[in-house]
């Protein structure tokens, strides 16, 4: 919706703002497909290099603001994320250069000079696409290179740092860095009355907060075991069972996901709550579970660091992982809710501590 909002906006702005018209509505509306196109490269610049270094992209979102690639975890070295960090900027500038280069051949130097993004674009038709989109990928590009979270730069600045300090300390000097630009630009906005810079401004600093609570957990998961904070003794599934026995474990109990084990007591699959719906809506109640559980998936060991069963978890796209023992026998269940709660708890723990 809110992208259908922005064609709108784009439509209006070049058609009844700039007195275009028709013709200048749908200049709009193609700029900003085109626009967004180029945000589209620039956050593929970042995913695939993410790619190559063994990391996984879930998706790309495309925002009012701009675009996030969604990847699921930070790259072990500081120099990974440096590079993948840069990425995204090289893409969109490197689009600014060769645009540049195209409008100045076909003679736009004097639109570039003095560029306005409103009626003079129109007037020039359809070559000043071009002057739009080279103007538009270098502020872009530039942009995000502030060195402050969300933004590229934030991810640059820590990159850099981590090279020198623990990764820990680097976050907070990098998410120091971006809030004090955040208030500069806030302050900055409030005097002028620019609306759009004091939202850029609290942007800035809720995306600043947000890092700094994901290196926290990322430090707490990592010293945590799996058997500390696993759910022990959880409810499973033989192979004998039905549907309709999960669903009344999940009515009893409130658990959704369920181990399947075999009579010598070893995991042979999850039945998710997903499949549980899924077999219910296209068998019904009476449908065996080895029917419709995974027979392929993760497990964790209960002395291995909560980080990386949380990766694989999120990885499988899993809300839980069977705990097993060196011989696949059952001794817990790993869910979301146990991630976070302990997350929840140890924060507080460690908060509590400091204060006193």
């Amino acid at each position: 919706l809110t992208f259908v909002l922005i064609l709108v906006w784009a439509a209006f702005a070049w058609g009844a703002g700039a007195s275009g018209g028709l013709a200048g509505a749908t200049f709009g509306i193609v700029a900003m497909l085109l626009l967004f196109g180029c945000i589209t490269l620039h956050e593929l610049g970042h995913s695939f290099l993410a790619l190559r270094y063994g990391l996984r992209v879930r998706e790309i979102l495309l925002l009012p603001i701009g675009g996030v690639s969604q990847i699921e975890d930070l790259p072990n070295k500081p120099r990974q994320e440096l590079l993948i960090a840069l990425a995204g900027p090289a893409i969109s500038i490197a689009i600014s250069i060769v645009l540049f280069g195209i409008s100045l051949a076909i003679g736009l130097g004097s639109t570039l000079a003095s560029f306005d993004v409103s009626g003079s674009l129109v007037s020039l038709g359809w070559q000043g696409m071009l002057a739009y989109l080279a103007v538009a990928n270098l502020v872009l590009g530039i942009f995000n290179l502030i060195p402050a979270f969300p933004m590229d730069g934030g991810r640059v600045l820590r990159a850099l740092l981590a090279m020198r300090l623990e990764y820990r300390r680097a976050t907070a000097v990098a998410v120091a860095v971006g809030e004090g630009l955040a208030m500069i630009a806030g302050l900055f906005g409030f005097i002028t009355g620019n609306f759009i810079l004091i939202l850029i401004a609290i942007f800035v600093w809720i995306g600043a907060s947000q890092e700094v609570g994901i290196a926290d957990a990322r430090r707490l998961l990592s010293e945590v075991r799996v058997g500390q904070v696993m759910t022990r003794a959880p409810r499973s599934l033989s192979t004998r069972d039905t549907l309709g026995r999960a669903v009344d474990l999940t009515l009893s109990t409130s658990q959704g996901d369920f181990p399947v084990v075999d009579r010598d007591g070893r995991v042979i699959g999850l039945l998710t709550r997903e499949d549980v719906l899924r077999g219910l809506r296209s068998h019904g109640p009476s449908t065996p579970v080895v029917e419709v559980m995974h027979t392929s998936f993760s497990t964790a060991g209960p002395d291995e660091p909560l980080l990386l069963a949380q990766r694989r978890m999120a990885s499988d796209d899993l809300e839980a992982l069977p705990v097993v023992d060196e011989g696949d026998s059952l001794v817990g269940l790993l869910t979301s809710t146990d991630v976070g709660e302990a997350v929840a708890l140890l924060s507080a723990s460690r908060a509590g501590r400091k204060g006193e």
